[in-house]
């Protein structure tokens, strides 16, 4: 018997998520359920890898249980697929095992051509709908199956609105649309050179290949990848018999929360149009009503579906986003999936839930994505400076959070200001539209002029915890001339503006922002997180300033202070310069003598803020060459301040340059070269350390970690200067300081001989970032100009510096974890890289046994929920005790 490919709604349930998708799966639950669903079948996601597999074509027994299925679903509605007198329509929509909102494709009114369009008119006695769906069908397909692109079809409809005094689409009549169906049918064949197909099986194949193919869409892979989504999941495609909120003012279409996507309260949160189909809605070309006029304009209707609303909530024990449609007064279930929410919303439901007894706390913590954190982790307008503030337009608050920044209307020049310039960026746009998804993933905020609550801009900018206001009618758009107009103000390209998203208010220049306080439901499922949590979480932080957010923000210590950030200070970097163009070890010591001071000062500062945690001291790390000048100019005057001449300094700097510095003179190799740097640092922790300790009565914990050693001789080496020079500084002022010294692996062959590393290092502290270039092979800084090209053709799916590659860097960590233990039990091992601070990362460090995470203070909210929900995953024995 062939392989499955295709079920009827009636034959799945929601635990098929990965056959039949997330959109599949609870069609056929809701089915279930005994929900007024439209019924329809699901093509497997299977089948899309297949289709994949096969060339990017559908293998015959697939096409034959599409028809087979289409047949059954002939016989539920008592119509016929392409019959002139009573004909089925229906729709056909992706569906991945995840919500990957407007990413992908969807056709409506499928099954339409020149004589079903007859049937529908006299079926339902309504020819100016039949026609209304036809031009709608044409234009859907020609767009996502075709690819002609679908403003031609808009200027065409524009112009017979125009002619005939339209205002809305619901102005045109029958005749109006026939003109229009006329006019797109001319449009498709100057396009493709045929006429529009008019055989429907033709088209439902087209169009389930089309899904098929926009699973692989520029859009859907940026989403895929900013979303941890693998490409070898595929998506399903749902055929669903159409109902049609077209039919007239007993008609209609909306979607709706069953609590407030941006707050989280509850109470139904949606929108709806009469005489409108579902993408009207979505795609924000009307402005909707808010779901609570319903009530009053079809009481019954909205009792009902306000009642399965709360029944999908129930069951499914989360928000539910729900889409339904209103056909002559009966009410149509067409989706329900758990609801995109904002940080601050998702963190309400979450401890609501648990006080309603829906959900405990364990569930409660996998329900927040810890990457959202960064949210509620970044500023609101300062009170003030908003005070003094006055809007110049408003619009709707569609995700909540603060934004300035430089205007741009288009995705392409945003992309371009904000990553080739720095700049920080608001994507303006009339309504953005998938396409748009990278310009809007690097804006600090979005701002379209048309669209709802839940257009696409307000979900995706929602999702992405972007500051966002939409439908704001005030202002006026010309992406030609580069110009937004709000009444009599111009706002043109690169002009700063803010937004707010919580209120939907627009303002003209910068405001000042800042730092929210983090209690209230925060604070609750953080605790719950803390609860369950096993891995420690500990900072990146070099100043008192960083270490202090990341004190507030629930660090356990600092997992790496990097000393060379020190040297930089105007007041320091002579004096480093100095040490460095020494030519003898006396000369360097001198200068030395003068660093010292002002690096016991910055571990005196860090050591009072982090009390009683360890505080990782790294030692100093880049190629020298990094502190002295390059250009003549700049040589010239440092020379005359340092009274040398200008060629003994530029033969100074010419002998530092190095082919390869990341692979050069640094790390260890500098202390080994020049052993009087490690000495000056290891006296100003210990004694940092005693002051400290003397001055607040705390027991300071400062861990000294060697950067970059590849070779047991290179860490004994310099451990035996550290220990020398660290418990001589102890016996001088006669007070008991434990310390501790370690490693940074980040030289593959650290990892390979680490049974033998562990010997002499007390604890390991992965440097990713280094070990992640050094296992690839490529640079770090350079990486970006090929990787863009390995993900468009699929050899990587991710950025391996921003989310650990477990398979080949993950080995090396894990391998040396290991062989690490067995010669030392005892040691602490964690990971300090950029890597620190990313879920999927942190799950992978929880699984491999580490002890801690160290990332950046504006991460660690986001690594100890990720810690949290690594340990409720993957360790049955949490919360037990």
């Amino acid at each position: 018997m062939s392989k499955k490919y295709v079920y009827l709604f009636s034959e799945g349930d929601a635990s098929m998520r990965d056959l039949l998708g997330g959109k599949g799966a609870n069609l056929a639950e809701m089915t279930k359920l005994g929900l007024p669903v439209p019924q329809g079948f699901t093509v497997t996601t299977e089948a899309c890898t297949r289709y994949y597999q096969d060339g990017k074509t559908i293998a015959p027994e697939i096409v034959e249980q599409i028809y087979e299925y289409m047949a059954k679903l002939e016989e539920i509605t008592g119509k016929k697929f392409g019959d002139p007198t009573n004909p089925l329509l229906v729709s056909v929509r992706s569906g991945a095992r995840v919500s990957m909102p407007g990413m992908m494709d969807t056709i409506l009114n499928l099954g339409l051509n020149d004589e079903t369009v007859e049937g529908l008119a006299k079926a339902t006695n309504n020819e100016r709908f039949a026609y209304d769906s036809y031009r709608r069908f044409i234009q859907m397909f020609s767009d996502v199956v075709m690819g002609i692109d679908k403003n031609k079809f808009e200027a065409i409809l524009d112009e017979v609105k125009e002619e005939n005094g339209a205002k809305f689409d619901t102005d045109l009549t029958a005749e109006n649309l026939k003109e229009v169906v006329k006019r797109f049918k001319e449009l498709y064949k100057k396009e493709m050179g045929v006429d529009f197909p008019q055989d429907p099986k033709e088209q439902l194949l087209e169009a389930v290949k089309a899904v098929f193919r926009s699973w692989d869409n520029p859009r859907a892979i940026v989403y895929r990848r900013l979303n941890d989504i693998p490409s070898d999941w595929g998506t399903a495609v749902n055929v669903q018999s159409m109902v049609f909120g077209n039919m007239g003012n007993d008609s209609g279409t909306g979607v709706a929360f069953t609590r407030n996507p941006a707050t989280g309260e509850k109470a139904l949160f949606g929108e709806f149009l009469m005489n409108a189909q579902g993408e009207d809605v979505v795609a924000g070309i009307r402005t909707p009503q808010p779901i609570s006029t319903l009530k009053e304009t079809m009481p019954e209707v909205y009792n009902q579906f306000a009642e399965i609303a709360e029944k999908l909530e129930k069951h499914y024990k989360d928000m539910q986003d729900i889409e339904f449609t209103i056909e002559k007064g009966k009410l149509y279930m067409l989706q329900t999936r758990n609801g995109k929410r904002t940080a601050q919303a998702a963190l309400k439901v979450a401890v609501d839930l648990v006080a309603e007894g829906l959900i405990d706390e364990k569930t409660a913590v996998l329900r927040v994505d810890p990457k959202q954190l960064d949210q509620l982790l970044h500023p609101t307008f300062e009170p003030n400076a908003l005070k003094a503030a006055k809007p110049v337009a408003k619009g709707l608050p569609a995700s909540p959070g603060a934004a300035s920044g430089k205007v741009y209307f288009t995705a392409d020049e945003a992309i371009e200001a904000a990553k080739s310039r720095g700049e920080r960026v608001i994507l303006v746009r009339t309504e953005t539209s998938p396409d748009d998804i990278e310009g809007m993933s690097v804006a600090q905020g979005i701002l379209t002029t048309r669209g709802g609550m839940t257009s696409h801009a307000a979900v995706v900018a929602r999702g992405m915890g972007t500051a966002c206001v939409v439908g704001c009618g005030d202002a006026k758009i010309d992406e030609q001339a580069k110009v937004m107009k709000i009444g009599d103000i111009e706002v043109h390209e690169g002009d700063y503006i803010s937004i707010d998203g919580s209120t939907g208010n627009v303002y003209i220049g910068e405001i000042k922002t800042v730092t929210p306080e983090l209690t209230g439901d925060f604070a609750t499922l953080m605790s719950w997180a803390d609860k369950y949590r096993k891995l420690k979480v500990k900072t990146n932080a070099d100043i008192p300033r960083d270490a202090k957010v990341a004190v507030q923000f629930g660090a356990e210590g600092i997992g790496l202070c990097r000393t060379e950030h020190m040297f930089f200070d105007e007041d320091r970097i002579p004096a480093m310069r100095e040490m460095i163009v020494s030519k003898t070890e006396e000369q360097r010591r001198k200068a030395l003598e003068k660093l010292l001071p002002m690096q016991r000062s910055d571990f005196e500062g860090l050591f009072e803020v982090m009390g009683e945690f360890p505080v990782t001291i790294r030692l100093l790390d880049p190629p020298l060459h990094e502190f002295l000048p390059h250009t003549d100019e700049e040589i010239k005057e440092l020379a005359e301040n340092m009274g040398i001449t200008f060629e003994e300094l530029k033969a100074t700097v010419e002998s530092l340059k190095e082919f390869n510095p990341m692979l050069g003179h640094r790390g260890c190799r500098l202390a080994i070269t020049y052993p009087e740097i490690a000495e000056m640092q290891t006296r100003a922790i210990i004694e940092a350390a005693i002051n400290v300790k003397k001055k607040t009565g705390k027991d300071v914990k400062p861990q000294i970690m060697i950067p970059l050693v590849g070779e047991l001789k290179e860490l004994k080496y310099l451990k035996d200067i550290i220990v020398k020079v660290a418990d001589e500084v102890i016996k001088q002022n006669n007070v008991e300081i434990k310390y501790l010294v370690g490693t940074m692996i980040e030289v593959p062959r650290a990892a390979l001989t680490a049974d033998q590393i562990a010997k002499e290092a007390e604890f390991f502290s992965f440097g990713t970032n280094d070990l992640t270039q050094m296992t690839f092979g490529f640079s770090r800084d350079d990486a970006g100009k090929f990787l863009e090209t390995y993900y468009e053709k699929k050899i990587y799916e991710f950025d391996p510096f921003a989310k650990l590659d477990q398979e080949g860097v993950g080995k090396l960590v894990e391998m040396g974890t290991k062989l690490g233990r067995q010669t030392r039990p005892d040691l602490e091992v964690g990971i300090c890289g950029e890597h620190g601070g990313d879920p999927s990362s942190i799950e992978f460090c929880h699984k491999v046994g580490l002890d801690y995470v160290s990332c950046s203070p504006y991460r660690v909210p986001i690594a100890r929920l990720a810690a949290a929900q690594a340990a409720i995953k993957y360790d049955n024995r949490v919360g037990a005790e």
